[in-house]
């Protein structure tokens, strides 16, 4: 059966992507946008939620790849017609990733203090990350599991049932945010940062639990673990150790950027915080047409339809870019009253609104490297994607951030840095897709 390739087709999957793919951040931006107003050590409170979260984030996307290889193999099977051939693979790819989670968690816990000085952690602040920390992280395996089940939904084409579990968790975070942290007189004492972290505990728990009776109740897939081993695995396998890799070199981006503005201060860190939770959200949102690029560019490939997998790339783009100009006009128009969302400190709002416009200015740049990330995604082309991440980080990111700190450019340094990061990563795709599926297209 045929693709269609047109606007309806591609929001019936990007709509609820974008709107399960910002859940993700708005959980970190609830937290942020909470502590930060906290009204005994909000500084202290806000630098430390934005450290653990750095952390955490690493250790998901460095772990969680198994939902993007999971869900590019089942996605060119069902676009050839041979899905019964994968239906014991996720429960495989699925066993062991948790398996590792676990080893993982249990190895982090016992060094907690050690991994939150290097970022450049001390004192106080060192002491709220290790609360807090000690309380997210049994979240962990909990997240990736639920990544990989939406991975399985995403190659099958559906995205609704994410974007369902997703805002659930989301509105249940907020809710227990703010009874938590600044606590219900009479019912629930006021718990602060430690607070911030059983809400998004609790959260992450009722997420998984969620998708684990969607996946059992709406599909054929499933999480029995049955052998032999499927013939997919392998593949699988290295799929997900070249984007382990990329997610390494991605997130060694970040933890360089959260060590640079620690290293600069208290209000670096926190502005640092703000402006990073805000980059992320905005990446979720236009991720969305990425997502369908995913789900439908691995289908259409696998029916070897060249010519819907371009036109699927070109609407996508479009598609995303006008997104990113809608950002960008709301980005200006609430410059100032945004910052105000996540802290009350003057100091720390100033420096925030010192490089808020080049977030704001990099965001076409993002669009082209995010659609086309989760369309080679989709694709398979997990080792270029791996290859142009280590190229982008160590070769633009490092050295742009380094010179500028060299020139005494500071702050700014950072997120020149990331423009600097994602002109790379999207101009490299773009050339790679063009070189590979033109000829493929023009011989059809």
């Amino acid at each position: 059966m045929a693709t269609a390739v047109n606007l309806k087709s591609i929001n019936q999957l990007a709509i609820p992507a974008t709107i399960s793919g910002i859940a993700e951040p708005i959980l970190s931006i609830t937290d942020t946008a909470i502590v930060g107003n906290i009204p005994v050590d909000g500084l202290e409170s806000l630098a430390a939620a934005g450290i653990v979260g750095s952390f955490l984030s690493m250790l998901i996307w460095v772990l969680g790849q198994t939902r993007s290889s999971i869900s590019a193999i089942i996605s060119q099977y069902l676009g050839a017609g041979k899905l019964e051939e994968v239906k014991n693979l996720p429960a495989q790819a699925i066993f062991f990733n948790i398996l590792l989670s676990i080893v993982v968690l249990l190895s982090t816990i016992f060094i907690i203090e050690e991994i939150f000085s290097l970022f450049e952690a001390s004192g106080k602040i060192l002491q709220y990350c290790i609360s807090y920390y000690s309380i997210r992280v049994w979240g962990f395996p909990l997240t990736l599991f639920t990544f990989a089940v939406f991975g399985i939904f995403r190659g099958l084409q559906n995205t609704f049932y994410p974007m369902i579990i997703a805002l659930i968790g989301a509105a249940l975070n907020i809710v227990l945010d703010f009874a938590f942290v600044y606590g219900i007189e009479g019912i629930i004492p006021a718990m602060y940062l430690d607070g911030a972290a059983w809400a998004s505990l609790i959260s992450q728990a009722v997420m998984a639990l969620m998708v684990f009776v969607l996946l059992i109740k709406k599909t054929e897939i499933s999480l029995k673990l049955v052998f032999p081993l499927n013939k997919e695995l392998k593949r699988l396998i290295f799929m997900s150790l070249n984007l382990f890799v990329r997610a390494l070199a991605l997130n060694a981006a970040l933890i360089i950027a959260v060590r640079e503005a620690t290293a600069l201060g208290d209000r670096f860190i926190g502005a640092h915080t703000i402006a990073i939770n805000l980059w992320l959200f905005a990446a979720f949102f236009i991720d969305g047409y990425g997502a369908a690029g995913n789900s439908m560019g691995g289908k259409l490939l696998g029916a070897e339809d060249y010519k819907g997998l371009w036109r699927l790339a070109t609407k996508i783009m479009k598609y995303g870019m006008v997104v990113s100009l809608i950002l960008m006009l709301l980005g200006f128009i609430f410059y100032y009253s945004v910052g105000e969302i996540f802290s009350n400190d003057l100091i720390v709002l100033n420096t925030f609104y010192s490089i808020f416009f080049i977030v704001i200015l990099g965001l076409p740049m993002n669009t082209m490297a995010f659609v086309f990330d989760g369309l080679f995604k989709g694709l398979g082309e997990m080792k270029y994607l791996r290859n142009v991440l280590l190229s982008a980080t160590f070769l633009g990111f490092v050295p742009a951030l380094y010179l500028g700190k060299y020139l005494g450019w500071g702050f700014y340094a950072i997120w020149i840095a990331f423009v600097v990061w994602m002109m790379i990563r999207g101009l490299a795709l773009v050339w790679k897709f063009r070189r590979k599926f033109k000829p493929l297209v023009q011989n059809r």
